[in-house]
């Protein structure tokens, strides 16, 4: 999906883990530097995730791309069979295959030869067609030798991109791992504590401000999505899955609505750029709420200030408070009901 700013949080960078229990400075940095970290393999993963859609979309433009040149390649065949025996037919010198004067030429009868003169220009005109397919056909095939070439190409590209994606995450998460490890129980427990703090504190502000308005009743596309998203609490976050065992942000969201048999984007950009946009204000369950200035993370809307959400990786799908990441907005797959 979309790029990434290069390198992590920036004043949290210098946090290093020892300074974790020395004052809650140094403890506000390491929850800085962790959620940057988390944020940006989040990103990491939506660009994998979107790279995989799109190839998948050019494995099946590569495959109908090398029918149609395997089927151009059996019928010029063909056509080269009928213009080899009208080749050898003319070498011969007995048929229709040999130009009409020559037939009346040759011919030890040629009144009757020309009695016959209609089966002659049939011939001819066989003969000619034969030869303006065999030349449509060694275009098309060219054409389509190249057609393919490019496909084949693009899908080279693209699986090296995903690669490419695939190691950034994993690189990402690795990072995100050795901070946490560098971490005792205490600074860890103290990490834990001030990021629920503050969750609390963003939750209380969002809900006293009368952002999300009132409560709404789901539409029945809604309440299934929702529905679907129920059921699969407690399932690990996983990154660049969609289920039955595992999900990541988007690939729950997606699902639920897959279930709620409508089709939305995979990625959580996607789902931000092309469905309807609605305000917080008027949120119903089954919405999807979008996180962070680069809408890289996103979850569905349960009502009472909740989403439910694969949050990051470590986690399982849970209930949270809709302000547990910055929201940018909400989007409605079903906004025309």
């Amino acid at each position: 999906m979309g790029s990434e700013t290069g390198g992590d949080a920036g004043s949290a960078g210098g946090a290093e883990a020892g300074d974790a229990t020395t004052g809650e400075g140094s403890v506000s940095q390491l929850l800085g530097r962790m959620r940057s970290l988390y944020e940006r393999t989040e990103a990491a993963t939506e660009a994998y995730n979107a790279t995989e859609e799109k190839l998948k979309a050019q494995r099946a433009t590569t495959a109908r791309a090398q029918a149609a040149l395997a089927r151009a390649r059996s019928a010029l065949a063909s056509g080269r069979t009928q213009a080899g025996q009208l080749a050898r037919q003319q070498y011969r010198g007995g048929g229709a295959g040999l130009p009409p004067a020559m037939q009346v030429l040759l011919s030890p009868e040629p009144y009757q030869l020309l009695e016959r003169g209609h089966l002659l220009k049939r011939a001819a005109g066989d003969q000619a067609a034969t030869v303006r397919q065999l030349a449509v056909g060694e275009r098309r095939q060219a054409v389509l030798t190249e057609r393919a070439r490019r496909a084949l190409k693009k899908k080279q590209r693209l699986t090296a991109r995903k690669k490419a994606q695939r190691d950034e995450v994993r690189a990402r998460l690795r990072k995100v791992e050795k901070l946490l490890a560098s971490l005792s129980g205490p600074e860890l427990a103290e990490l834990r504590a001030l990021e629920s703090r503050r969750t609390d504190e963003a939750q209380r502000e969002l809900m006293a401000s009368g952002a999300l308005g009132g409560p709404r009743d789901p539409s029945g596309a809604g309440q299934q999505a929702l529905d679907y998203a129920m059921r699969q609490l407690g399932k690990p976050y996983v990154w660049g899955a969609e289920g039955p065992g595992s999900f990541d942000c988007s690939g729950l969201t997606s699902q639920a609505w897959h279930h709620a048999r409508r089709s939305i984007p995979r990625t959580s950009q996607e789902q931000w750029r092309r469905l309807p946009r609605i305000p917080l204000s008027k949120l119903r369950p089954g919405d999807l709420v979008i996180y962070f200035a680069g809408a890289t993370h996103v979850g569905i809307y349960a009502g009472a200030g909740r989403v439910v959400q694969a949050p990051r990786p470590g986690g399982v799908v849970k209930i949270s408070p809709l302000a547990s990441n910055p929201p940018i907005g909400a989007v409605r797959p079903d906004a025309s009901t």
